[in-house]
């Protein structure tokens, strides 16, 4: 199964892409292929901005990616209670053709306690025209310095986050299979290209 995971901080090497490499090793253990986007080397072009910029041809990879793949993971820091500019820019440059009816899985990075409200935000505001279908299940990696650092858990909270993620990734790819079948199923009509 084809995935893509985007890590939406600015930021390089970022907390958020140190998680987003640790659920790309998980997916290829389990013999899927996985596209990776990291907005902090390769941020993606500001939406309603001159095709001319070269944050373009970033998008363009993304965008053929999103379109292959079966299933999608966005991983995101909480800045200030909120997701970040990169992931909410995401959505206003992913349609429907690259997300639409797809599983999607949003995880979330926090240095703290935090991290629940930029899984509100994005189930909230980023469906209505990708048509992105978010599973049930996601991932808030809390205290985020202080697991996913080595192959061996350091700790009874950084197990605990790793079987989270195994547990919320089999969910997607149970999801990711069954929304495949929905899609060759689903009427079409460019009338309503847009949700209401």
């Amino acid at each position: 199964m084809k995935y893509v995971i985007v890590s939406c901080s600015q930021r390089q090497q970022s907390q958020s892409i140190k998680v987003a490499r640790y659920l790309e090793k998980q997916l290829d253990e389990n013999g899927h292929e996985v596209f990776l986007h990291d907005c902090g080397i390769e941020p993606l072009p500001l939406w309603g901005t001159d095709s001319a910029d070269s944050a373009w041809a970033y998008w363009q990879q993304l965008s053929a990616a999103l379109l292959n793949a079966e299933a999608f993971v966005l991983v995101t820091p909480e800045w200030c209670g909120m997701a970040t500019p990169q992931s909410k820019n995401l959505f206003l440059l992913a349609g429907q053709k690259e997300l639409g009816h797809k599983a999607g899985m949003i995880v979330s990075v926090s240095a703290g306690r935090g991290g629940a409200y930029p899984i509100a935000e994005l189930r909230s505001s980023s469906y209505k025209n990708s048509r992105i279908n978010w599973i049930p299940e996601h991932v808030i990696v809390r205290q985020v310095e202080s697991v996913l650092n080595d192959e061996v858990p350091e700790s009874i909270s950084d197990t605990w986050i790793r079987d989270r993620i195994d547990f919320a990734l089999t969910h997607l790819e149970i999801y990711a299979e069954a929304l495949g079948q929905v899609r060759t199923k689903l009427p079409t009509d460019p009338r309503f290209g847009n949700g209401m």
